[in-house]
């Protein structure tokens, strides 16, 4: 088998990007003073706050690493390079990608949201997904637990993009793995981090600002108004871009972001993904005719709550009776619930859930409705 060819070009901005002290500013800088990649490269050292360009056997080896793996590297050089964070100061200079990198040519949509999201906010949020998604947008999130989850799940037969805070080779959280393999599979898989980097609290805000770069409009579904999720807005903003917000009930701390965002303004309210639509333009009258969401239980096996450690067993039928009881107040909120699909969600049998739910009755934290329904209190 042919060993893959290595574009000089490609390997000096990776040498360069993976230098100690240079970011994607400080790179612009040094490209523009030095005028080239290369020549930036060769003045590091010179200057007069020096600086050590990158082991080159070591980016070779990375850059080689990834093209073996059936990658391909982007930098903002490429046809292939997403047009809209072309003009954006402190996009990446380079991308690993996996898979189909031709969905990078189509429009695209975001779509973020809490990790403890409840049912009903992952439910809507893939039904958004999917109505987007057969109107020829691509869904992009970051494979984080929760409203990610929902959304690449629901957009990966029409198109969905996973960027990462770690790696392109690293599966995080690692309960989305078969998630992961299908958007490597039918998508792509997107970071700016070396291979084999594992995710860090610093990285995910970096990671958000090319969440919003690469799309059209950022929509977010239950999110606190200090979560992750509203970076990701706050640099939509800053972009120019569209912002859609989802809202909830006052008395669910998961809607506190939205419902600011649509009462300051910032954001468009939408109940649908014909709200979004109808601000984008262009594509009108949603075709809605098509199979509505449900959840497969093959599908939901990765939600897992935020607020519930990693280290968890993925078999619910070994959750202990605290950690069961957590996990269904974390999939419920004040808007009413169907058992059935909290069920399919929470995946624990249904009678050990049907006892949880009279055991949280009794202590005033749910409350049975008509119509098989369940809510918070």
């Amino acid at each position: 088998m042919p060993q893959p060819q290595i574009r000089p070009d490609k390997l000096a901005a990776l040498q360069l990007i993976r230098s100690e002290g240079v970011g994607p500013a400080t790179f612009a800088r040094l490209v523009d003073r030095f005028g080239g990649v290369e020549n930036a490269l060769s003045a590091m050292p010179q200057m007069k706050r020096p600086l050590q360009p990158a082991d080159l056997k070591k980016v070779e080896a990375e850059y080689n690493r990834l093209l073996k793996s059936g990658g391909v590297w982007l930098s903002k050089d490429d046809a292939q390079y997403p047009e809209l964070m072309q003009p954006l100061d402190d996009m990446p200079p380079v991308l690993s990608a996996l898979g189909d990198i031709s969905l990078l040519a189509k429009p695209m949509i975001a779509m973020v949201g809490g990790r403890n999201a409840s049912t009903n906010g992952r439910r809507l949020a893939a039904q958004i997904a999917k109505d987007l998604g057969r109107q020829g947008f691509v869904i992009v999130s970051g494979l984080a637990r929760g409203i990610d989850t929902a959304a690449h799940e629901a957009a990966l037969e029409t198109g969905t993009v996973a960027v990462l805070a770690n790696g392109v080779d690293i599966v995080y959280p690692p309960e989305n793995k078969k998630l992961y393999d299908a958007i490597r599979e039918r998508g792509v898989i997107l970071s700016e981090n070396p291979l084999a980097s594992e995710p860090t609290a610093s990285l995910f805000p970096r990671r958000n600002r090319i969440i919003s770069g690469l799309c059209r409009g950022v929509i977010v579904v239950e999110a606190a108004q200090k979560s992750g999720s509203l970076i990701t807005i706050r640099y939509a903003l800053d972009q120019g871009r569209e912002v859609f917000a989802v809202p909830g009930s006052p008395l669910d701390p998961r809607a506190s972001g939205p419902n600011h965002l649509i009462k300051t303004g910032q954001a468009h309210l939408i109940e649908s993904a014909q709200d979004v639509l109808d601000v984008l333009g262009g594509l009108r009258n949603l075709d809605l005719s098509g199979p509505q969401i449900s959840f497969a239980l093959d599908q939901v096996e990765a939600y897992m709550p935020e607020t519930i450690s990693d280290e968890l067993p993925q078999n619910t039928a070994a959750l202990t009776d605290d950690q069961a009881r957590h996990t269904v107040l974390n999939y419920l909120s004040p808007t009413p619930c169907d058992i059935d699909h909290l069920t399919q969600a929470t995946q624990l049998p249904a009678s050990r859930l049907l006892a949880i739910l009279m055991e949280l009755e009794l202590r005033g934290q749910i409350q049975r409705l008509a119509g098989n329904q369940v809510v918070r209190v």
